[in-house]
Order: structure tokens, then C-alpha cells, then sequence
């Protein structure tokens, strides 16, 4: 009974050590967050653009340019989490995120709008995925994956619900009374959920159960780290340019816009039903073999995407397929530092990890649709990202520690 206890305070994974109140804040303010400071942007953009002049290019600019800085700000974000825990880091991203939204609401010109999503660039780094995962990866411990699974599927309904919410507003007020709206209820869920929520002991991290703790600027520099950097790094790329050019594909197909959107749509479903499996992969597999397999997978589904052109159920169930699998990929970067060198440092070696997937995905939109004209139609984009795909699982195969 001793031998358990000590276990459990070592790993971080006692009652004692774990915050009752974190799960559903975290669900609670993932939601809230990612519906409002990401997800209410592409409702709205359009009436954006026709009640002020500005160019869609512009805001889908700054929109891009706070995915970068969110990117590079992760990195201190992330030593700070593991120095000292997520309130008071994720409370003062909450706090931004607010004064962010508002901006939006009240700026009069181009460049007001454009420092208000770089404010908000700030507020996705400290409030978004990374720390929520650096805050239940210390506080879980071994039981991470199903806290992680949890947050994660509570992540995915962001869209579900505020996408109808933020359409529903616009149609009844101005676009900037929306934002209005918008940014009330963000205070009124993220600030408490993180200032209440998340009020434990931040527990010191264990050790790495199977090896020494690494210090954290040589896993930096190694050969494993760089190369499954890499292998995230083009795998997101050619994640998020399918998400994003999936809708013009089908409408290729010949398929109407509205069938493609609901494509879309249950892809995103798809992603939340293979966000439940992971945990049975994770059993089953080792991690680089999970690696290998799910990029792999990634790019079949968008192989079969470039050269199945109908009917559309067997569209619809491809890209279902193609969520169940980038569902399984958001967690296999949650887990991808703590299944390697341990949890002591990371808060920094994940930061480090998704600051170029950040970037890709910021890329990916603007790429993807110059690429789609360049080669002469979305079918062989999607051919060209099947095949960045296949290299991000061939560098995985290649990063496993020797």
C-alpha cells in the first residue's frame, strides 16, 4: 500500500496531486477558446471584407501571421509551464484572448484589425492545446492518454458549436457586435475556468520511467528530435492542406458545395470518433511503429482522395476516414515527447516540436491553392501531399532512438 502510494506521488498520478476542477476547465475553456479566437474568423471574414473594403488577402493575412506568432511565442510559453504550471500562464492568455477579440470589434483600419490577431496570436500560445497538454500531462501522469483523449474530443466540438452560434449572431447584428458578443462569453468562461480551475500544486516532474532524465538542449540537438520534428513538420502541412482544400476538390468532382461542406463537416466527426480509439493504438504499438502508421495511413486516405472521384458516399466516407486519422495524429503529437524523453521538460521539447507545425499550418491554406493552380487541379495537389506524407513516415521510421 506504501509502494503505491509512493508510485503514485512519484508519477504524478494520485488524487492528491491531481486537480479535480482541471479536466472540465480545460474542456470547458478548449471549447470556448478555439470557437471564438479561431473558428468565429472564417464565419465572419466575408462580412469582414464587405463592410470595410479591406481585402480578404489582408485579414486572411493577419489571421495567418497570429498562427506564427502563437508558433514562436509557444516556446517561452512552454518553459514557463514547466517551471511553474498553467494558471497563471493560461489565465493572462485568457485575459488577451478578451482584450484581442474586442480589438477586432473596435478597430477602425487594416493595421488596428492586424495588431489585434497578432494580441491574439499571444492569447492561442498560452491558452490553446500546448498548455493544456503540458497541464494534464504533469498533473495525469501515467493516466495522460485518457485525459488527453478527453480535452481533445471536447476540442473538437469547438466548431459544432460556435461556427451555428457565430453564423446565428451575424445574421441578427453587425459583424462587430458579434465579436462584441463573442468576447463576453469568452470572459466570461476562459478567466474563471483557468483562474479556479487550475489552482493545484504544480507536482515536480518525474523521472522517465524507463531512462534517465535528458537534459532537455541535448534532446534538442539530436538526431531523433530533429528528424521527428521534421516528420510533424511535413505531415501538418499536408494535413491542413487537405482540411482546407477538400471543399474545392469535391466541388471539382462535380459535387455540390453544400454536399462538400458536409463532407467537410463529418470529417470533422471522423476526427473526433478516432480521437477515441488512440488509446487501444497506443496499447498495441510502439510508438514509433504508431508513427509510421498513421502518417502512412494519412496518406493513403489522401491518395484515395486524389483518384476516387465518386460516387459520393464512398467521397463522404473517405473523408471521414481521413478524420478518424488526423484525429489520431493530434494526440500522437500530445504524446509524442512524454512516449520519448519523458515529461520533465515538456512544456519546451512539445513547444518546440508543434512551433513548425504551427507554422505549416498557417502556410498550408496559401500553398495548397497555389499549388492546386500550378499543377493544374486538386486531384494532383492532393497526388503531391499523399507523397509528403509517405516522406513524414519514412523520416519517422528513421527517428527512433538508437
Amino acid at each position: 500500500m506504501t509502494d503505491l502510494h509512493t508510485r503514485q506521488a512519484a508519477t504524478g498520478t494520485g488524487d492528491r496531486s491531481r486537480p479535480r476542477a482541471a479536466l472540465p476547465a480545460l474542456c470547458a475553456s478548449q471549447i470556448t477558446s478555439w470557437g471564438i479566437v479561431y473558428y468565429a474568423f472564417p464565419v465572419l471574414n466575408a462580412r469582414i471584407t464587405a463592410d470595410t473594403g479591406w481585402s480578404t488577402t489582408a485579414t486572411t493575412g493577419a489571421f495567418s501571421a497570429a498562427l506564427i506568432v502563437s508558433a514562436i511565442a509557444g516556446v517561452p510559453v512552454g518553459r514557463i509551464l514547466d517551471r511553474r504550471g498553467p494558471r497563471a500562464v493560461m489565465t493572462l492568455g485568457s485575459v488577451l484572448g478578451v482584450a484581442a477579440v474586442l480589438a477586432f470589434a473596435y478597430a477602425p483600419n487594416l493595421t488596428v484589425f492586424t495588431l489585434a490577431w497578432l494580441l491574439a496570436g499571444l492569447s492561442m500560445a498560452a491558452t490553446f492545446y500546448q498548455p493544456a497538454f503540458a497541464a494534464l500531462t504533469r498533473w495525469w501522469g501515467e493516466d495522460r492518454v485518457r485525459a488527453l483523449t478527453i480535452v481533445t474530443l471536447a476540442g473538437g466540438l469547438a466548431s459544432t458549436a460556435f461556427a451555428p452560434l457565430t453564423a446565428t449572431l451575424a445574421e441578427h447584428f453587425s459583424w462587430r457586435t458579434t465579436y462584441l458578443v463573442l468576447a463576453l462569453i469568452l470572459a466570461a468562461v476562459t478567466v474563471p475556468a483557468h483562474a479556479l480551475g487550475l489552482r493545484a500544486p504544480w507536482p515536480p516532474a518525474p523521472a522517465h520511467p524507463t531512462r534517465p532524465t535528458d537534459d532537455n538542449r541535448s534532446v534538442v540537438r539530436s538526431r531523433p528530435f530533429l528528424l521527428l520534428a521534421a516528420a510533424l513538420t511535413l505531415n501538418g502541412f499536408a494535413m491542413y492542406a487537405v482540411v482546407i482544400a477538400l471543399v474545392p476538390l469535391l466541388t471539382e468532382r462535380g459535387v455540390s458545395p453544400t454536399e462538400a461542406a458536409w463532407a467537410l463537416g463529418l470529417g470533422g466527426a471522423g476526427q473526433t470518433l478516432g480521437r477515441t480509439l488512440y488509446a487501444a493504438l497506443a496499447r498495441r504499438t510502439g510508438v514509433t511503429t504508431r508513427t509510421v502508421t498513421l502518417m502512412t495511413a494519412g496518406g493513403a486516405t489522401t491518395a484515395a482522395l486524389a483518384v476516387v472521384s465518386g460516387p459520393y458516399p464512398l467521397l463522404l466516407f473517405l473523408a471521414i476516414t481521413a478524420g478518424m486519422v488526423r484525429g489520431n495524429l493530434t494526440l500522437l503529437q500530445a504524446t509524442a515527447v512524454t512516449d520519448r524523453w519523458g515529461t520533465t521538460h515538456y512544456g519546451r521539447l512539445s513547444s518546440l516540436l508543434a512551433a513548425p507545425v504551427t507554422i505549416a499550418s498557417a502556410l498550408a491554406p496559401f500553398a495548397g491553392a497555389a499549388l492546386a493552380g500550378e499543377l493544374g487541379g486538386y486531384p494532383v495537389l492532393f497526388g503531391l501531399l499523399a507523397g509528403v506524407s509517405v516522406v513524414a513516415g519514412v523520416l519517422a521510421a528513421t527517428s527512433a532512438s538508437r
